[in-house]
């Protein structure tokens, strides 16, 4: 996984979305924030990340916005998928430089900076928000990573979807644990605890596309380190050295992690978890809530906060920052080549509707992003407390234009890694070569940022 060839310069990028910013940004469609869009014999493209939870759900979910948006409009919706970040990199990549591709992007919020820097989808002036129910419509904290400030956002928030952890209460009782474990020492001290026979403490996609990197961000991000830290990439500072440590000695040295959850990704981690074979499930979310409802650990797990406490510390250390959660979901951008900009508005409006978000929930556990379908969950989910608590608590991740490609390198780190942890352990000079390589492609990519 090369990151810089999969997205090339963000400079380069800029370059050629500033060409696009001369195009007009106002739509051909006719519409207007005033009344209904006529969308007859057209089809709007979506891109989104492929659900790899509930795929079949998802391919249901496709056609139902497609129906429904079609009796009010006129139009039809494809969407299409992408299945990894290296994926999502690519698609911006080659519609940004050609000028044309999807309507409508689903982007983690993660790589919503990594589309502004291309400055090729539409800034969210007053007008456009009003298009979609106005500004004041979402949450507040999903707002935070929509653009660099408020006058110059993109992405409109789709799903909230903060991190916290998910354990078998019936496992921690067994062990004589009465809580779950607040700091990243703890949970190896009581995962190790928590192994016996093929039950393991931890369940880890470590081959997982998105996964990897949240851990080591949150335990360095803790410890003080923001990776990205002004125009410096800090990949090889030392906490972050001893978050991978933290992370793969999971495996070799407390031996709490199945062997064959090298190969795991998220979605088989969970069901690792949900068979009751892992006491703990860490950087999970509310969309696992539907698995473990309808399965074996039904009344028998809880969620918690991550640890926020970093390897090595019993408390946050100076510059260190509490991080629950990064501030993760996904946010909708609309492309400015797109001549069916006040259509693509329409059905933002229509998928961020209190009724849209609520069925949504039930049917996937992404937290809504609309402030009235949220507040009614809050009050009638009791369960839900402590990823309430962790949306409160997240931090976002630097909003910079290299950040696409710095996260990515900090899952490469553990993608060429894997055949060492797979036979039994990683060494130190093998860590410190594939950190080198992680911070010569981040500050590269920073380098080119303007």
């Amino acid at each position: 996984m090369r990151a810089h060839q999969v997205l090339g310069t963000v400079a380069a990028l800029a370059v050629v979305g500033l060409a696009l910013q001369g195009c007009s940004a106002a739509s051909s469609d006719g519409g207007s924030s005033s009344g209904p869009v006529d969308g007859k014999g057209k089809t709007l493209t979506v891109m989104v990340a492929a659900n790899g939870l509930y795929p079949e759900q998802q391919k249901a979910w496709f056609g139902e916005v497609s129906d429904k948006f079609e009796k009010e409009t006129g139009a039809k919706v494809s969407f299409e998928t992408f299945a990894s970040a290296n994926d999502e990199l690519t698609k911006i990549q080659t519609s940004v430089v050609s000028g044309q591709g999807p309507d409508i992007y689903g982007l983690g919020t993660t790589f919503t900076p990594t589309a502004s820097a291309t400055g090729a989808f539409v800034t969210l002036d007053k007008a456009a928000w009003d298009k979609v129910g106005g500004r004041d419509r979402f949450v507040p904290a999903t707002l935070g990573i929509s653009g660099p400030d408020e006058d110059h956002e993109v992405g409109i928030p789709f799903a909230s979807r903060p991190f916290v952890m998910a354990y078998n209460t019936d496992l921690l009782k067994a062990a004589g644990i009465d809580k779950p474990a607040t700091t990243w020492d703890e949970l190896g001290e009581q995962a190790a605890k928590l192994t016996s026979g093929d039950t393991y403490g931890l369940a880890i996609a470590y081959a997982d596309s998105f996964d990897p990197w949240k851990f080591i961000w949150g335990m360095s991000v803790q410890a003080g380190n923001p990776i990205l830290d002004g125009k410096k990439s800090r990949i090889d500072d030392e906490v972050t050295k001893k978050a991978y440590e933290t992370y793969f000695g999971w495996m070799t040295k407390e031996h709490a992690v199945d062997p064959a959850a090298i190969g795991w990704k998220n979605a088989q981690a969970v069901a690792a978890f949900a068979s009751g074979k892992a006491a703990y499930l860490p950087m999970t979310s509310a969309t696992s809530k539907v698995t473990l409802d309808a399965s074996p650990m039904a009344g028998k797990y809880a969620y918690a906060l991550l640890p926020t406490i970093p390897p090595g510390e019993t408390t946050t250390p100076k510059g260190g920052k509490p991080a629950t959660s990064i501030i993760s979901g996904d946010n909708l951008v609309v492309a400015k080549y797109s001549q069916n900009q006040d259509l693509s508005f329409a059905l933002i409006k229509m998928l961020t509707s209190a009724d849209a978000q609520e069925q949504y929930y039930k049917t996937f556990g992404e937290m809504p992003t609309n402030a009235e379908a949220a507040k009614k969950l809050e009050t009638d989910n009791e369960a839900l407390a402590p990823i309430l608590a962790s949306s409160a608590g997240s931090v976002g991740t630097p909003f910079s234009g290299a950040w696409g490609d710095t996260q990515l390198a900090l899952v490469n780190v553990v993608v060429q890694l894997i055949p060492e942890l797979s036979a039994g352990g990683v060494s130190d000079s093998s860590l410190e070569t594939q950190l080198k390589t992680a911070q010569t492609t981040s500050q590269s990519a920073l380098d080119k940022v303007k």
